[in-house]
């Protein structure tokens, strides 16, 4: 890396493009280009590679997606599948034919088999079926992991995958239609405590278990791998992929009444056992980020709070 490459991050104004945004420029990284969604359109395969024909980044961090909860994707499927595919076949293609030198692209923790063995390993990609809830969006992220690991292959592009887990923080989606659920209890709890309700439920049984990662943390992993060079990351993951996340989980019941901690709510918190819990655990086996130097530095309690003090500063209501 230098710190005068061109540095396309695709998807900067969402959770993790923005994120990047704010660690790279705090790295001395100022040549960041960024493009709206309303003035490029990655899902439209022209205009795609006629930005790249035209801006001629030197790295790009793919973080453009289509991404939401449990209830979105379970209603929007087709939606998830269909432009998570665009978008990727569209960035990854015009990267490669116009001289990119280096592509890192964001997937999920999602795309591991529902009964993979935990923690989540790299090398458990494809060795099982698929949490049916998310289904659509998985495959479109293995799709994405398989595509770079076939355009490194058969024409020595250096692209490459990250996997991270749940993440969070300032300037995430708190539409409780399509958000995640950290986001989706923070703006419930919240409401909750205005409203000076005496109970509020929650989806499922709270026995799921999740893992978390302070989205800015995300960006000094994306940020760290981008320093190491391409050879080494090949050596280290010859499935052509790495975990990023804190190793560590909490229970949606614990998650709830650390949130409702934080927040000052008072009232008692229901399970509604007759909604999906999702997968019954999802924890990453981030082994490789660590021994390639990086590891999490925000706590869980720690992300929660700023990522609440950041909502209010900026108009909770607003920005719901």
């Amino acid at each position: 890396m230098d710190k005068r490459d061109r540095i396309y991050i695709a998807g900067h104004t969402g959770l993790v493009g923005g994120a990047l945004s704010r660690v790279f420029r705090r790295h001395g990284f100022e040549n960041l280009v960024v493009r709206s969604q309303g003035e490029l359109d990655l899902t439209n395969s022209q205009q795609t590679n006629e930005f790249f024909e035209v801006n001629k980044p030197d790295v790009v961090i793919l973080a453009a997606a289509k991404v939401g909860g449990i209830l979105a994707n379970m209603t929007y499927p087709a939606d998830f599948i269909r432009i998570n595919l665009q978008i990727q076949n569209n960035v990854i293609d015009s990267a490669f034919r116009n001289g990119v030198k280096r592509l890192l692209f964001l997937g999920s923790s999602c795309i591991y088999p529902k009964t993979a063995p935990q923690p989540m390993k790299e090398e458990y990609l494809l060795t099982g079926p698929l949490e049916p809830t998310n289904q659509a969006y998985a495959i479109a992220k293995i799709a994405g992991i398989v595509m770079c690991n076939s355009y490194r292959t058969q024409h020595g592009f250096n692209c490459f995958s990250v996997m991270p887990t749940n993440l969070f923080g300032p300037g995430d989606n708190f539409d409780l239609n399509d958000s995640h659920v950290l986001p989706a209890l923070i703006r419930r709890f919240h409401e909750a405590k205005v409203a000076g309700d005496k109970s509020i439920q929650i989806w499922g049984t709270g026995a799921a278990r999740r893992e978390f990662l302070f989205v800015d943390d995300m960006a000094e992993a994306c940020l760290s791998l981008l320093e190491v060079p391409q050879t080494t990351l090949e050596q280290q993951a010859p499935e052509g992929l790495i975990n990023i996340g804190v190793g560590k989980d909490i229970s949606i019941a614990e998650l709830s009444q650390l949130v409702s901690d934080i927040i000052g709510f008072k009232g008692v918190i229901e399970f509604d056992a007759t909604k999906p819990d999702g997968m019954a655990r999802k924890l990453l086996d981030v082994t490789r980020v660590n021994n390639l130097g990086w590891t999490a530095k925000t706590t869980l309690r720690e992300g929660i709070e700023l990522t609440y003090k950041s909502v209010l500063a900026n108009g909770f209501e607003r920005i719901l």
